[in-house]
């Protein structure tokens, strides 16, 4: 054999060497969800491990997550092939970053979520992924002095009212419970349940003649509220001793009744408004970056991880819901079991209004959370007008949002720039 020839073959044997790697390399799926050690060792052994082509699983806070996928996208090369992120991380990105997903059979079984994964084009830039949420439960006791003809699935604020109104007048007690608290999520509720169901928007409309409404109705609601709700922080301790039938809170902060007495509570959606069913989900989705070096497996990836079998292992393995229609397991928590259907049924609702979770605000969130809640407190514990409290609030809003820059997010109108308080 020729010097040359032993040269070509061993050129040839690392070539089909290369091949035989490039065909068994794993998708990097880079991700900042699931980041605890327990939950991404859990994403790789029983939600990832059944994916054919294997994937390299790598969460990651939301500093690293950018920063190399923004090297990547400037470079115009990368190693990365699917993105897991939340949607405000993919609200503050370019678009066209993003491969258009639209060909893809795997999407969310609610509208809503598929529109907002469009993220104002004609495309889906990603797929809904999970998600997680803040819902109603209540003793069910209560169920007996519903109003008449009220679905406790499809509740209004008016019913919700007069349900507790009702509950009030027959026990002689205020039984609704809401987590007003110092470590309740109040700011919350009203940031992504109150304002998106009666004034469509957060920052643009904040001291609408609508918002003066949704307070007003927040009041009838305090009315019939247990007056020791400003020490409440995680309701599912009020809803064991009996101190409240009817309350409002996060899915992780209701579990505890549910896991301890499952048969005496039901978990039901948030009341609708006006301008829809307002709730507040934190929306995960999955994406695949225009540098994804193997875009069919990168495309197979992202249609497995809306696979119903794959939604209720990554609901194992998180605790965050499934985002299509899915059969809960019998042997799930009885507080998941509840949580998820009451999610989907919000969600998947035809008047669902979602108020996200802010964006853009980096570390004057909590300034923007206390602007809700000094107006809670001056409005409803304070008693003062109305009018004039969110007359007084609007300065301090607009002056966050100016400082910060943010850009609006559902259901406010899209800005170029700051979010405007109208």
């Amino acid at each position: 054999m020729t010097l040359r020839s032993k040269f070509t073959g061993a050129v040839s044997g690392i070539a089909l060497s290369c091949v035989a790697v490039a065909a068994q390399a794993e998708t990097l799926f880079w991700s900042t969800q699931a980041k605890p050690v327990e939950e991404a060792q859990a994403m790789r052994e029983q939600v990832l491990s059944g994916f054919a082509d294997g994937v390299d699983y790598q969460p990651n806070d939301g500093g690293p997550w950018i920063t190399r996928l923004n090297a990547e996208l400037q470079a115009g090369s990368g190693s990365i092939g699917v993105l897991g992120a939340l949607h405000g991380d993919y609200s503050a990105m370019d678009p066209a970053t993003l491969v258009d997903l639209s060909d893809l059979g795997a999407m969310s079984s609610s509208d809503t979520f598929n529109n907002l994964a469009k993220l104002g084009t004609d495309q889906m830039q990603y797929i809904p992924w999970m998600q997680a949420s803040y819902i109603m439960a209540a003793n069910k006791e209560a169920l007996q002095y519903l109003p008449e003809g009220a679905d406790i699935d499809a509740l209004s604020y008016d019913q919700l009212i007069a349900w507790a109104a009702n509950v009030q007048e027959a026990t002689g007690e205020a039984k609704f419970g809401f987590p007003a608290g110092p470590d309740g999520l109040k700011h919350r509720f009203f940031q992504g349940y109150l304002y998106p169901s009666y004034t469509n928007g957060v920052v643009r409309t904040f001291a609408s003649d609508e918002a003066v409404v949704a307070w007003e109705k927040f009041a009838e609601l305090w009315s019939h509220t247990n007056p020791a709700s400003t020490n409440f922080s995680f309701m599912q301790e009020q809803l064991l001793s009996g101190d409240a039938w009817i309350v409002f809170d996060h899915t992780s902060r209701l579990a505890g009744a549910f896991n301890e007495r499952p048969d005496d509570f039901v978990a039901f959606p948030a009341p609708a408004g006006p301008s829809g069913r307002g709730f507040m989900p934190v929306l995960a989705g999955v994406a695949i970056p225009s540098t994804a070096p193997d875009m069919d497996a990168a495309k197979a990836l992202v249609s497995y991880m809306l696979k119903p079998e794959t939604q209720i292992a990554t609901l194992r393995a998180t605790s965050f819901f499934p985002v299509v229609d899915v059969e809960l397991p019998d042997d799930l928590p009885p507080s998941v079991q509840a949580a998820g259907a009451a999610v989907a049924k919000m969600s998947g609702a035809a008047d669902a209004n979602p108020g996200l979770l802010p964006a853009g605000l980096g570390d004057k969130g909590g300034d923007f959370n206390r602007v809700f809640v000094d107006t809670f407190e001056r409005i409803i514990l304070g008693g003062q007008d109305i009018r004039m409290v969110l007359d007084d609030q609007k300065g301090t809003l607009a002056g966050i949002m100016e400082e910060t820059g943010a850009p609006c997010w559902a259901p406010d109108a899209p800005s170029d720039g700051a979010c405007p308080v109208e």
